[in-house]
Protein backbone atom coordinates (compact mmCIF):
# COMPACT_ATOMS: atom_id res chain seq x y z
CA UNK A 1 0.00 0.00 0.00
CA UNK A 2 2.84 2.48 0.51
CA UNK A 3 4.64 1.80 -2.46
CA UNK A 4 1.40 2.11 -4.34
CA UNK A 5 0.95 5.88 -2.58
CA UNK A 6 4.27 6.72 -3.27
CA UNK A 7 3.55 6.31 -7.13
CA UNK A 8 0.38 8.16 -6.97
CA UNK A 9 2.42 11.15 -5.48
CA UNK A 10 5.06 10.91 -7.61
CA UNK A 11 2.86 10.65 -10.84
CA UNK A 12 0.75 13.80 -9.25
CA UNK A 13 4.09 16.15 -8.48
CA UNK A 14 5.11 14.88 -12.55
CA UNK A 15 1.96 16.06 -13.50
CA UNK A 16 1.86 19.03 -11.88
CA UNK A 17 5.28 20.26 -12.59
CA UNK A 18 4.84 19.26 -16.34
CA UNK A 19 1.49 21.20 -16.62
CA UNK A 20 3.55 24.20 -14.87
CA UNK A 21 6.25 23.61 -17.71
CA UNK A 22 3.50 23.59 -20.36
CA UNK A 23 2.03 26.53 -19.20
CA UNK A 24 5.26 28.59 -19.12
CA UNK A 25 6.38 27.42 -22.62
CA UNK A 26 2.56 28.53 -23.93
CA UNK A 27 1.18 31.46 -21.70
CA UNK A 28 0.77 34.26 -23.75
CA UNK A 29 3.97 36.19 -24.85
CA UNK A 30 3.51 39.67 -26.01
CA UNK A 31 6.19 41.24 -28.42
CA UNK A 32 9.82 42.23 -26.79
CA UNK A 33 9.23 45.67 -24.37
CA UNK A 34 10.03 48.57 -25.99
CA UNK A 35 8.94 47.05 -29.54
CA UNK A 36 6.73 50.31 -30.47
CA UNK A 37 7.44 52.83 -27.71
CA UNK A 38 8.76 56.63 -28.90
CA UNK A 39 7.00 55.37 -32.33
CA UNK A 40 4.57 58.46 -33.85
CA UNK A 41 2.01 57.06 -36.17
CA UNK A 42 1.33 59.06 -39.80
CA UNK A 43 -2.26 58.43 -40.70
CA UNK A 44 -1.59 59.17 -44.17
CA UNK A 45 1.20 56.41 -44.29
CA UNK A 46 -1.54 54.34 -42.09
CA UNK A 47 -4.86 54.10 -44.74
CA UNK A 48 -2.00 52.73 -47.28
CA UNK A 49 -1.30 49.89 -44.42
CA UNK A 50 -5.48 49.60 -43.44
CA UNK A 51 -5.53 49.31 -47.39
CA UNK A 52 -3.02 46.73 -47.72
CA UNK A 53 -3.86 44.81 -44.49
CA UNK A 54 -7.44 44.42 -45.87
CA UNK A 55 -8.87 45.16 -42.66
CA UNK A 56 -12.06 46.65 -44.12
CA UNK A 57 -12.61 42.97 -46.13
CA UNK A 58 -12.89 41.49 -42.61
CA UNK A 59 -14.41 43.97 -40.19
CA UNK A 60 -17.04 46.28 -41.99
CA UNK A 61 -20.02 44.57 -41.44
CA UNK A 62 -21.06 42.00 -44.23
CA UNK A 63 -22.42 43.80 -47.22
CA UNK A 64 -20.85 47.02 -46.44
CA UNK A 65 -19.98 49.64 -49.53
CA UNK A 66 -18.58 52.89 -50.60
CA UNK A 67 -17.96 54.54 -46.77
CA UNK A 68 -19.51 52.39 -44.98
CA UNK A 69 -16.68 49.93 -45.53
CA UNK A 70 -14.79 52.17 -42.95
CA UNK A 71 -16.94 51.84 -40.31
CA UNK A 72 -15.57 48.29 -38.70
CA UNK A 73 -18.51 47.21 -36.68
CA UNK A 74 -16.92 43.66 -37.33
CA UNK A 75 -19.58 40.49 -37.98
CA UNK A 76 -18.54 39.24 -40.76
CA UNK A 77 -18.34 35.32 -39.87
CA UNK A 78 -15.80 32.52 -40.57
CA UNK A 79 -16.77 29.17 -40.95
CA UNK A 80 -14.11 26.29 -40.35
CA UNK A 81 -13.77 23.01 -39.11
CA UNK A 82 -13.21 24.00 -35.33
CA UNK A 83 -16.65 26.50 -35.20
CA UNK A 84 -17.72 29.42 -36.60
CA UNK A 85 -15.48 32.74 -35.97
CA UNK A 86 -16.74 36.34 -35.96
CA UNK A 87 -14.96 39.22 -37.00
CA UNK A 88 -15.02 42.16 -33.62
CA UNK A 89 -15.87 45.40 -34.06
CA UNK A 90 -12.62 47.49 -34.36
CA UNK A 91 -13.77 50.29 -34.68
CA UNK A 92 -12.58 53.50 -32.61
CA UNK A 93 -15.22 53.01 -29.97
CA UNK A 94 -13.68 52.69 -26.77
CA UNK A 95 -16.01 50.18 -25.71
CA UNK A 96 -17.38 48.09 -28.17
CA UNK A 97 -14.24 48.80 -30.56
CA UNK A 98 -10.47 49.38 -30.00
CA UNK A 99 -10.56 53.27 -29.50
CA UNK A 100 -8.70 53.02 -25.80
CA UNK A 101 -6.07 51.18 -27.43
CA UNK A 102 -2.82 52.20 -27.11
CA UNK A 103 0.06 51.43 -30.37
CA UNK A 104 1.67 48.45 -28.40
CA UNK A 105 -2.11 47.27 -27.63
CA UNK A 106 -2.76 47.06 -31.38
CA UNK A 107 0.90 45.75 -32.01
CA UNK A 108 0.86 42.46 -29.33
CA UNK A 109 -3.13 41.77 -30.96
CA UNK A 110 -1.91 41.84 -34.32
CA UNK A 111 1.74 40.73 -34.16
CA UNK A 112 1.69 38.23 -31.06
CA UNK A 113 -1.88 37.32 -31.57
CA UNK A 114 -2.18 38.57 -27.41
CA UNK A 115 -5.07 40.97 -26.44
CA UNK A 116 -4.66 43.73 -24.06
CA UNK A 117 -6.09 41.42 -21.18
CA UNK A 118 -3.18 39.04 -21.98
CA UNK A 119 -5.46 36.18 -23.56
CA UNK A 120 -4.38 34.39 -26.84
CA UNK A 121 -6.24 35.26 -30.05
CA UNK A 122 -7.06 32.51 -32.19
CA UNK A 123 -5.10 32.27 -35.60
CA UNK A 124 -8.12 33.24 -37.57
CA UNK A 125 -6.81 36.30 -37.05
CA UNK A 126 -3.82 36.79 -38.89
CA UNK A 127 -1.52 37.76 -36.96
CA UNK A 128 0.50 34.71 -38.26
CA UNK A 129 1.33 37.43 -41.09
CA UNK A 130 1.08 40.31 -39.74
CA UNK A 131 4.18 39.37 -37.19
CA UNK A 132 6.28 40.62 -40.25
CA UNK A 133 4.64 44.32 -40.18
CA UNK A 134 7.41 46.71 -39.33
CA UNK A 135 6.81 48.28 -35.49
CA UNK A 136 6.21 51.81 -37.48
CA UNK A 137 3.47 50.38 -39.93
CA UNK A 138 1.54 48.94 -36.80
CA UNK A 139 2.05 52.78 -35.37
CA UNK A 140 0.81 54.25 -38.48
CA UNK A 141 -2.13 52.00 -38.67
CA UNK A 142 -2.75 53.02 -34.96
CA UNK A 143 -3.41 56.54 -36.29
CA UNK A 144 -5.22 56.23 -39.50
CA UNK A 145 -7.67 54.08 -37.41
CA UNK A 146 -8.35 56.42 -34.46
CA UNK A 147 -9.67 58.81 -37.70
CA UNK A 148 -12.05 56.26 -38.19
CA UNK A 149 -16.00 56.32 -36.93
CA UNK A 150 -16.93 55.24 -33.84
CA UNK A 151 -19.36 51.92 -33.35
CA UNK A 152 -21.13 51.31 -30.39
CA UNK A 153 -22.10 47.79 -31.80
CA UNK A 154 -21.22 44.43 -29.47
CA UNK A 155 -18.71 41.98 -30.94
CA UNK A 156 -20.83 39.25 -32.06
CA UNK A 157 -19.22 36.23 -29.71
CA UNK A 158 -17.40 32.91 -31.42
CA UNK A 159 -19.51 29.93 -32.31
CA UNK A 160 -16.47 27.11 -31.03
CA UNK A 161 -16.95 23.96 -29.11
CA UNK A 162 -14.95 22.77 -26.61
CA UNK A 163 -11.98 21.68 -26.86
CA UNK A 164 -11.26 24.79 -28.70
CA UNK A 165 -13.23 26.70 -26.55
CA UNK A 166 -10.20 26.47 -24.37
CA UNK A 167 -7.78 29.82 -24.92
CA UNK A 168 -5.13 28.35 -23.51
CA UNK A 169 -4.25 25.78 -25.71
CA UNK A 170 -3.75 27.93 -28.39
CA UNK A 171 0.00 28.24 -26.57
CA UNK A 172 0.39 25.19 -28.00
CA UNK A 173 -1.02 25.87 -31.68
CA UNK A 174 1.32 28.93 -31.38
CA UNK A 175 4.34 26.38 -30.30
CA UNK A 176 3.50 24.23 -33.16
CA UNK A 177 3.14 26.63 -36.14
CA UNK A 178 3.76 30.31 -35.20
CA UNK A 179 6.97 31.35 -36.62
CA UNK A 180 7.77 34.93 -37.93
CA UNK A 181 10.56 33.11 -41.05
CA UNK A 182 9.90 34.59 -44.29
CA UNK A 183 8.30 32.03 -46.81
CA UNK A 184 10.56 33.12 -49.05
CA UNK A 185 13.87 33.88 -48.85
CA UNK A 186 17.16 34.38 -51.54
CA UNK A 187 18.36 37.51 -53.60
CA UNK A 188 15.63 39.50 -53.70
CA UNK A 189 15.49 43.00 -55.53
CA UNK A 190 13.67 45.93 -53.81
CA UNK A 191 10.63 45.24 -55.73
CA UNK A 192 10.52 41.99 -55.00
CA UNK A 193 10.94 42.52 -51.52
CA UNK A 194 8.13 45.03 -51.01
CA UNK A 195 6.03 42.52 -52.63
CA UNK A 196 6.98 39.90 -50.18
CA UNK A 197 6.44 42.46 -47.61
CA UNK A 198 2.54 43.00 -48.91
CA UNK A 199 1.29 39.48 -50.03
CA UNK A 200 3.35 37.80 -46.72
CA UNK A 201 2.52 40.65 -44.09
CA UNK A 202 0.29 43.03 -44.66
CA UNK A 203 -1.80 41.40 -47.39
CA UNK A 204 -1.84 37.95 -45.79
CA UNK A 205 -2.36 36.20 -49.03
CA UNK A 206 -1.46 32.70 -47.50
CA UNK A 207 -4.03 32.70 -44.65
CA UNK A 208 -6.72 31.90 -47.36
CA UNK A 209 -4.19 30.36 -50.40
CA UNK A 210 -2.00 28.22 -48.88
CA UNK A 211 -3.35 24.36 -47.92
CA UNK A 212 -3.57 23.75 -43.81
CA UNK A 213 -3.28 20.72 -41.86
CA UNK A 214 -5.90 19.05 -39.71
CA UNK A 215 -4.81 21.06 -36.86
CA UNK A 216 -5.05 24.29 -38.80
CA UNK A 217 -1.56 24.96 -39.51
CA UNK A 218 -0.64 26.60 -42.60
CA UNK A 219 1.26 23.59 -44.94
CA UNK A 220 4.49 25.66 -45.82
CA UNK A 221 5.43 23.18 -48.09
CA UNK A 222 2.74 23.95 -49.69
CA UNK A 223 3.07 27.97 -49.94
CA UNK A 224 0.17 30.02 -52.07
CA UNK A 225 -0.64 26.31 -53.52
CA UNK A 226 -4.84 26.42 -53.13
CA UNK A 227 -6.82 24.19 -51.49
CA UNK A 228 -10.43 23.66 -50.20
CA UNK A 229 -12.25 26.51 -48.93
CA UNK A 230 -12.50 26.08 -44.92
CA UNK A 231 -16.43 26.97 -45.11
CA UNK A 232 -16.73 23.72 -47.66
CA UNK A 233 -17.44 25.52 -50.53
CA UNK A 234 -15.73 25.23 -53.14
CA UNK A 235 -12.23 25.67 -53.27
CA UNK A 236 -9.41 28.41 -53.33
CA UNK A 237 -7.32 28.92 -56.02
CA UNK A 238 -3.29 28.03 -56.63
CA UNK A 239 -1.32 31.38 -56.89
CA UNK A 240 2.19 30.25 -57.75
CA UNK A 241 3.58 29.91 -61.03
CA UNK A 242 2.41 26.29 -61.03
CA UNK A 243 -1.23 27.27 -60.92
CA UNK A 244 -1.17 30.90 -62.42
CA UNK A 245 -0.22 31.61 -65.73
CA UNK A 246 -0.76 35.52 -65.95
CA UNK A 247 2.19 37.57 -66.83
CA UNK A 248 3.20 40.40 -64.17
CA UNK A 249 0.68 43.08 -66.11
CA UNK A 250 -2.47 40.69 -65.69
CA UNK A 251 -1.95 39.99 -62.03
CA UNK A 252 -1.27 44.07 -61.48
CA UNK A 253 -4.36 44.87 -63.61
CA UNK A 254 -6.50 42.43 -61.59
CA UNK A 255 -5.28 43.74 -58.13
CA UNK A 256 -6.60 47.21 -59.78
CA UNK A 257 -10.35 46.06 -61.75
CA UNK A 258 -10.97 42.73 -60.74
CA UNK A 259 -10.77 42.06 -64.19
CA UNK A 260 -8.69 38.95 -65.35
CA UNK A 261 -7.16 38.12 -68.74
CA UNK A 262 -10.23 36.16 -69.31
CA UNK A 263 -12.36 38.87 -69.35
CA UNK A 264 -13.85 37.36 -66.24
CA UNK A 265 -14.65 39.55 -62.75
CA UNK A 266 -13.03 39.28 -59.34
CA UNK A 267 -16.10 37.34 -57.04
CA UNK A 268 -16.25 36.40 -53.63
CA UNK A 269 -14.11 37.08 -51.07
CA UNK A 270 -11.74 37.91 -53.73
CA UNK A 271 -13.39 41.29 -55.01
CA UNK A 272 -13.56 42.41 -50.95
CA UNK A 273 -9.72 42.04 -51.64
CA UNK A 274 -9.59 43.70 -54.53
CA UNK A 275 -11.90 46.81 -53.45
CA UNK A 276 -8.90 46.62 -50.95
CA UNK A 277 -5.87 46.40 -53.25
CA UNK A 278 -7.27 49.16 -55.60
CA UNK A 279 -6.30 51.78 -53.00
CA UNK A 280 -2.52 50.71 -53.47
CA UNK A 281 -0.33 52.52 -55.47
CA UNK A 282 0.44 51.09 -59.33
CA UNK A 283 4.00 50.20 -57.96
CA UNK A 284 2.90 48.06 -55.07
CA UNK A 285 0.88 46.09 -57.17
CA UNK A 286 3.25 45.31 -59.31
CA UNK A 287 5.43 44.99 -56.47
CA UNK A 288 2.62 41.93 -55.71
CA UNK A 289 2.72 40.94 -59.13
CA UNK A 290 6.36 40.78 -58.94
CA UNK A 291 6.63 38.61 -55.79
CA UNK A 292 4.08 36.08 -56.88
CA UNK A 293 6.11 35.45 -60.40
CA UNK A 294 9.51 34.20 -57.68
CA UNK A 295 7.37 31.88 -55.67
CA UNK A 296 8.48 28.42 -56.17
CA UNK A 297 5.86 26.46 -58.69
CA UNK A 298 3.67 24.12 -57.11
CA UNK A 299 1.04 22.00 -59.82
Amino acid sequence: MYMFLRIVFIAVVLAVLGGGAFWMITRPAPMAAGTYEGLTGDPVQGETVFWAGGCAACHAAPGAEGEARLVLVGGMPFKTQFGTFHAPNISSDPKAGIGDWSVADLGNAMQAGVSPQGAHYYPVFPYTSYVHATPQDIADLHAFMATLPADPTPSVPHDVGFPFSVRASLGGWKLLFFTDDWAVTGDLDAQQLRGRYLVEALGHCAECHTPRNALGGAERSRWLAGGPNPSGQGSIPNITPGGLSWSEGDIAEYLKSGFTPEFDVAGGEMADVVKNTAHLSDEDRAAIASYLKIVPAIQ
